[in-house]
């Protein structure tokens, strides 16, 4: 196992210019984390090729893994059209990651406000085909892609788990988020068990939170069902930490942990207590 920080974390310092991606990269390695998961949120490799080779460079440099690289996707767009324009994107984003020199990669899959059984019965097939071709792409560099539980029409554990069974592929996994899950209503704990299986990366994310008839103001956000959602530290959260980390062991995972900080504390502190707690209740576990 090896525990490292999601580029993410840092978001808050990165937009407001107090620090680059590579300084980001810096403050990982001197927090004593093992790996960076890169989330071009922030900065754009696209627009700044060169900046590729300076994270592999900075990386290297500090000793950290490459663990991942996450980017945006949404595959239920539309007509025909749109999907395979989309499918040509996410392609193009497997290329950035084989110049990151990653061997995972994370795409969304879907998202939007109509999050009915209905609907993810009639997109399901669509879904799985895209994946399933975005997958295949990066076998040939020997990347493995996935999906992340995230944007409520893809975040409980039975949708994500029907979709990566309906794809088919030993090459299209899940990025397993433990707090995720809470934004569609379900137990963190009940979920990591069900789907850490499948798992190729698993991020660490902690919520507080609170009933529908107790609308807390400004900084939370709703899940499917009403209820509210505020980032935390984590181990500060709601979450039972403690048991999440003891089921990750437990179930034989060896991978990379990657922590991912989006509370309202500055994001350093945030990040720099979330791994000291990681760490801890890992060891602990």
């Amino acid at each position: 196992m090896k525990l490292g920080i999601s580029t993410y974390s840092l978001f808050g310092a990165i937009r407001s210019g107090e620090m680059s991606v590579l300084d980001v990269i810096d403050w990982i390695a001197d927090q004593g984390g093992e790996h960076v998961e890169i989330v071009p949120i922030g900065y754009n490799l696209h627009e700044s090729p060169d900046l590729i080779e300076k994270i592999r460079a900075k990386a290297a440099d500090r000793g950290l893994d490459i663990s991942n690289y996450a980017v945006g996707g949404n595959f239920a767009v539309g007509d025909d059209a749109a999907v395979e324009a989309e499918i040509k994107r996410l392609m193009g984003e497997v290329d950035i990651a084989r110049a990151l020199g990653v061997k995972r990669m994370r795409h969304d899959v879907a998202s939007g406000s109509d999050v009915s059984t209905a609907r993810f019965q009639r997109e399901l097939p669509k879904l799985a085909e895209a994946c399933r071709r975005v997958a295949e792409y990066a076998a040939g560099f020997g990347i493995v892609t996935s999906l992340e539980n995230h944007g409520y029409f893809m975040q409980g554990s039975e949708r994500v788990l029907a979709l990566i069974d309906a794809v088919g592929s030993p090459n299209f996994k899940l990025t397993l988020d433990v707090g995720n899950f809470m934004c569609a209503d379900e137990n963190s704990v009940a979920a990591v068990k069900r789907a850490i299986g499948q798992a190729s990366i698993v991020h660490l994310k902690d919520f507080y939170l609170r009933p529908s008839y107790r609308q807390p103001g400004e900084g939370w956000f709703p899940t499917t069902a009403g209820n509210y959602l505020r980032g935390a530290i984590f181990g500060h959260g709601d979450i039972d930490t403690p048991e999440v980390m003891r089921v990750v062991k437990a179930s034989g995972f060896d991978g990379y942990l990657s922590l991912e900080f989006e509370g309202m504390e500055d994001c350093r502190v945030g990040a720099r207590i979330g791994l000291a707690n990681a760490k801890r209740l890992w060891a602990e576990a």
